[in-house]
């Protein structure tokens, strides 16, 4: 591994090993407005939420890197304290992108971009009518962390109203991820779609408590077959198959295709266990694994 200390570096490059590092990040397509009433439209990957009583929100229109000067985004927002904080989907992805141009103050980014401006109920920035998800919000602090450039301002929102478009929704009302059709942003000019083929689900251990890896009988977590994300799947169960489960697949026609419990059919057994557990069948793959 090469070692990466941020005061070594230029802040640009150091800036790519983070953006590079730090992904997919959602994008914060932030409207906000000046004092004259010139709306403004810019994406931020520095962005996430960070609890949901109350909803907060954050996102950092960051000091540039080259000339350090602040971002139209971060001066609106210091006397019109409003932002609308706009989900990015594909559809609208490289209109998205051509809004961060660098115009001069008091030009229409929703204009330039080709996006439809609807008023929020709340607050006075608009609405972007394109996004899937739009939060009106107020804003509660800006917490400006230095004056170099690349210094992050930290703009602390509430979310006071979310509008949510329906077609994005299942039949629990409910956002479904791939009808939201989400992007994510990487380095450079990269970015990611979340949706189709590249959506796993990950079961959350929240109602039950998991056995670990460390109780994952050493011959099968020294495998050279199985990974670290599968000796994961099998330490979140809470208790393993019992005896009579066992046996029972012992007479199963799965298991008679090996004749013995020879090294060469451990490994056939790791295999045929992976291949479970790619699928999400956890339990099976312990009955597995457990049979020799």
């Amino acid at each position: 591994m090469i070692r990466v200390a941020p005061a070594d570096l230029p802040i640009s490059v150091f800036h790519q090993y983070l953006l590079g590092s730090v992904a997919p990040r959602p994008i914060a397509f932030a409207s906000t407005i000046d004092e004259n009433g010139n709306p403004n439209l810019s994406p931020f990957s520095f962005f996430n939420v960070f609890g949901s009583n109350p909803p907060i929100a954050i996102f950092s229109p960051a000091r540039k890197g080259r000339g350090n000067t602040t971002k139209h985004t971060y001066e609106n927002i210091k006397k019109i304290p409003e932002v609308v904080i706009n989900v990015v989907n594909y559809d609208m992805v490289h209109q998205a992108s051509l809004s961060s141009t660098e115009y001069p103050a008091g030009v229409n980014e929703f204009v330039k971009a080709g996006f439809t401006a609807i008023p929020s109920e709340l607050i006075k920035p608009f609405r972007v009518k394109e996004s899937p998800v739009q939060m009106e919000c107020k804003v509660l602090e800006v917490k400006e962390m230095g004056t170099m450039g690349g210094a992050p301002n930290l703009i602390i929102c509430e979310v006071i109203l979310m509008h949510i478009h329906k077609s994005v929704l299942n039949a629990e009302n409910k956002i479904d991820q791939n009808k939201i059709d989400l992007v994510g942003r990487l380095s450079g000019d990269w970015y990611c779609r979340a949706s189709g083929s590249a959506l796993f689900e990950v079961e959350k251990p929240l109602s039950k408590i998991g056995i670990g890896v460390d109780q994952i009988p050493e011959v099968i977590r020294n495998s050279h077959i199985l990974t670290g994300n599968n000796l994961g799947q099998l330490g979140n169960v809470e208790k393993l198959p019992s005896a009579e489960e066992i046996v029972a697949f012992k007479e199963s026609e799965l298991f008679k295709q090996f004749l013995s419990s020879s090294e060469k059919n451990k490994l056939n057994l790791h295999s045929i266990a992976k291949k479970l557990l790619d699928e999400g069948k956890i339990l099976d793959a312990w009955k597995v694994l457990l049979s020799a």
